[in-house]
């Protein structure tokens, strides 16, 4: 049996040494030297290959190198095949620190300090108890259970929304569309880590800015289909809002032109969030492989119905 590897080829290598240590018995391809196809049962890929179906024949599972899957066109992927997410502790270790650094950058006004430095003012400003700092999390999935039991030694007062209902242990939890907006009127520093979906897409939209209190902050750790980036820049040049940390855009890498880059009330950063790390991640994956030889579900398998 032999799997293809399709992604960062610097990162490859590693995942290469891993399989010859760890499991010589799966033949390691790396694209686009893919030799027979027909032997090929298991691609590991960040973007799926153009005409799967033809060009490998006997696929048998694709193993997405990444949390989510909205990068994948699942509509030109044979309904038959199983799409697996890749559950990387070593991801959720990434989004829980870059979490933690993008609220304490909100809660501590480090964007108005950063423009202070630039205009070498020296000057305090009153500072917020992290118990009176409301914290709302949008996606309430392994990855934001983590964020929330990440920030949750750090006082502040965590809120919590997803399309159906969750029970976590100190967080006051929102579910459906019809409890969004009670949530959002509780968001000092509202973060998104959604999936994108049908249902997602352009969900931080002007409509929802104007359900935040006002002078509230935004963190994007999604997807950059999530944002409306004009209706971004509105609420900011209103007030409504008063800064945003995003890792994520529409179009990456932003374009020299892109009003974020020099936007003072926003942080912006290159999808930096999380990288898998095939260290962390090579367990993971080798796990599912032989959770499917041996007829077992797979840990990170989607549903296609909900395109996660």
């Amino acid at each position: 049996m032999a799997l293809l590897y399709k992604a960062d080829p610097v990162r490859g290598e590693q995942w290469q040494a891993l399989f010859a240590e760890h499991a010589p018995d799966i033949e390691w391809r790396a694209w686009p030297d893919i030799g027979d196809p027909s032997q090929i049962e298991y691609l590991a890929a960040w973007q799926a290959p153009d005409d799967l179906q033809t060009l490998l024949p006997n696929l048998k599972v694709l193993f997405a190198l990444s949390a989510g899957v909205d990068q994948l066109d699942l509509n030109r992927l044979p309904a038959s095949l199983p799409v697996v997410r890749l559950l990387d502790p070593g991801i959720t270790r990434g989004m829980c620190e870059y979490a933690s650094f993008a609220v304490l950058s909100l809660h501590r006004d480090m964007l108005r300090y950063r423009q202070q430095q630039m205009a070498r003012c020296w000057q305090a400003h009153l500072l917020q108890p992290a118990s009176k700092r409301r914290i709302g999390v949008m996606g309430l999935g392994t990855q934001a259970q983590q964020i929330l039991a990440t920030l949750q030694p750090l006082g502040f007062a965590l809120k919590g929304w997803a399309r159906s209902a969750h029970q976590v242990a100190g967080v006051d939890c929102y579910a459906g569309r019809e409890q969004l907006p009670a949530f959002l009127s509780q968001c000092d520093i509202l973060l998104c880590v959604l999936p994108l979906t049908e249902q997602t897409q352009g969900i931080l939209d002007r409509e929802l800015f104007r359900q935040l209190p006002h002078g509230a902050a935004l963190i994007n750790m999604g997807r950059g289909g999530h944002l409306v980036e004009s209706d971004l820049l509105e609420a900011l040049d209103s007030g409504q809002l008063s800064g945003a940390v995003l890792d994520v855009l529409q179009e990456e890498p932003a374009p020299v032109d892109h009003p974020f880059w020099g936007h003072p009330q926003i942080l912006l950063t290159p999808h930096i969030a999380a990288m898998t790390q095939p260290e962390s991640a090579f367990g993971v994956l080798l796990e599912n492989i032989r959770r499917f030889e041996q007829g077992e579900l797979m840990v990170g398998q989607i549903d296609r119905a909900q395109g996660y």
